[in-house]
């Protein structure tokens, strides 16, 4: 594995999302000096916190699988959830999501696999509960045979993947599993029904390919969905990214809020500085950058930098519509769910239409929405008033798809998907004055205006040839000490990859995955040993942002 060359002591991160406090986590128990720059009052990226009248909402992701690497971000220096400030509290959701379909059908997605099993019998019959335990199988197969190699691994060129036995090996098994073939066909060979069917390719959209043109590799999404489970932390998905830049700081690193980065300097092929609009620059011997590609193409634009030319493919990107609603309202949708799902009828229809390529892209005709209330898993985000905290997100093509104007499209199309969601059964939530009081609606526009790709939150689409080795780099060509982190490069987009994604570039900066094992793990022992102190600093600590909103 290639790494950074030279002096790697002071490490300088730009964006506190995901990925880059996982990064500052992992190089701060390797015992680096790590400086955090981050744009926003508050850190978190695609996982932060939105103002409301007189609340706080989550900004991006409301789907958490896989917390162990959550986990394992903070067990680089020592603490564990329970150690930060207010304790991360995570518990899984059961069900992972409700699934409702055009016809009145409705279905729970538990990952417990009896209580699945019986679900699906009491909708589809007993023949898809057999084709069901064997797509579970396959599911589970396929992902154990990626994640080391695939998802949780630096690759330095195409080559990797036949560099050992090992890794020829593990190529075989993801081959023979039928890895490269598609996944919307692959699920079909199991379970007949198409809406079940739906329950587990949807998560394509996450890949930003239609099901049946999503290679079958990212089978490993719906088993982190439908097997693995769903979570969600107390406090709202911000607790999370809060919880880890508070580990950051109590470890010693420095947070920089409201730093816009303009610029950067470099000495040769190497970044010396990060310069901030307000004047300041921070020396550094190493730099992560983990904005989208379009904000990083930016600051390496004067710099001996190379990358490839060929333009990117995005993802489809979504609206989504924030704001509360009256529970005398809401109590009357029927059994109440975290997560719902409401399917259209025009599925395939769907994805043809937020897919297309350049300038052909619509608006779905038959929208398959999802619906969060996140209050009913944490009372302690309801408002008073008997107000709760509501989410409906609407995928639609990106800016390169559909350059539609969205400044004057936002209003319209809101009230097109409320009185959708009327008419399919949730009885007032058009209602002006106990119904959906929409407070913020991120379009297309609001995810450029953050520096996002083409308009999309969803980042790179993972079509062939962005796709695991020959995905954006996170080493970059032309400079020695600069590496990239986030949903754009290797291993892509998500909760669980960003994380990764963000330990890859610490082991870029270490030199490798024992290094940073070894240099942590001596960290997380002292840690242990010497009571977890809580270090004071001059970085503003994450519990503050909250202010007395905070719950």
């Amino acid at each position: 594995m290639r790494a950074v060359t030279g002096a790697t002591d002071k490490v300088v991160i730009v964006g506190a999302g995901l990925s880059g406090l996982s990064a500052a986590l992992h190089l701060l128990g390797a015992g680096r000096q790590v400086t955090l720059l981050e744009r926003d009052p508050t850190p978190g990226g695609r996982m932060g916190i939105l103002p409301g009248p007189g609340y706080q909402m989550d900004s991006g992701a409301t789907v958490l699988t896989m917390p162990e690497l959550v986990y394992d971000a903070l067990a680089a220096v020592g603490l564990g959830p329970e150690d930060t400030s207010p304790p991360l509290r995570i518990s899984r959701l059961d069900p992972s999501y409700h699934a409702r379909f055009p016809d009145g059908d409705h279905l729970n997605v538990h990952s417990d696999p009896d209580a699945m099993a019986q679900e699906i019998a009491r909708v589809f019959g007993q023949r898809e509960v057999d084709g069901y335990v064997r797509l579970r199988a396959w599911l589970e197969r396929m992902f154990t045979a990626e994640f080391d190699r695939f998802m949780d691994s630096n690759f330095d060129s195409p080559l990797d993947m036949v560099g050992s036995p090992a890794a020829v090996a593990d190529l075989v098994r993801v081959t023979a599993l039928g890895g490269f073939g598609r996944l919307g066909p692959k699920v079909a060979s199991f379970i007949t029904d198409p809406r079940l069917q739906r329950v587990f390719t949807f998560q394509a959209l996450y890949a930003g390919l239609a099901p049946r043109r999503a290679l079958s590799v990212y089978g490993a999404i719906p088993h982190m969905d439908t097997s693995l489970g769903v979570y969600f932390p107390e406090g709202g998905m911000a607790a999370v990214t809060l919880a880890l830049a508070d580990a950051f700081t109590s470890a010693g690193g420095v947070l920089e809020l409201g730093a816009d980065v303009s610029g950067v300097d470099f000495a040769g092929d190497r970044a010396s500085a990060v310069r901030t609009a307000d004047g300041r620059a921070f020396a550094c011997d190493s730099l992560i950058l983990t904005p989208d590609l379009p904000v990083v193409d930016a600051l390496l634009a004067r710099s001996s930098a190379r990358w490839p030319r060929r333009g990117t493919r995005w993802s489809p990107s979504a609206v989504v519509l924030h704001g509360t609603v009256d529970r005398s309202t809401s109590q009357h949708w029927g059994a109440p769910h975290h997560h719902t799902i409401d399917f259209g009828d025009a599925w395939e229809q769907t994805f043809a239409e937020i897919t297309a390529r350049r300038g052909r892209g619509r608006l779905m005709s038959d929208p398959s929405l999802l619906v969060t209330r996140p209050g009913l898993s944490d009372p302690g985000l309801n408002l008073p008033g008997n107000r709760e905290l509501l989410s409906v997100l609407a995928p639609c093509p990106n800016l390169d798809s559909a350059p539609l104007a969205w400044d004057n499209l936002a209003g319209p199309y809101s009230a097109e998907i409320l009185t959708t969601l009327e008419g399919r059964g949730y009885h007032g939530i058009a209602d002006h004055r106990s119904g959906f009081q929409v407070d913020r609606v991120l379009t297309p526009a609001s995810w450029r205006a953050q520096g996002m790709g083409a308009g999309s939150p969803f980042a790179a689409a993972h079509t062939f040839p962005q796709t695991g080795p020959f995905r954006r780099p996170n080493l970059v060509r032309g400079l020695q000490n600069v590496v990239l982190a986030g949903s754009s490069t290797t291993p892509g987009v998500g909760v669980p990859t960003t994380l990764i994604s963000g330990r890859l570039a610490a082991q870029r900066i270490v030199g490798g995955r024992a290094e940073l094992a070894r240099v942590s793990n001596s960290r997380r022992t002292a840690a242990i040993l010497g009571g977890r102190s809580r270090p004071q600093h001059r970085a503003t600590r994450p519990r503050e942002y909250l202010g007395e909103n905070h719950n």
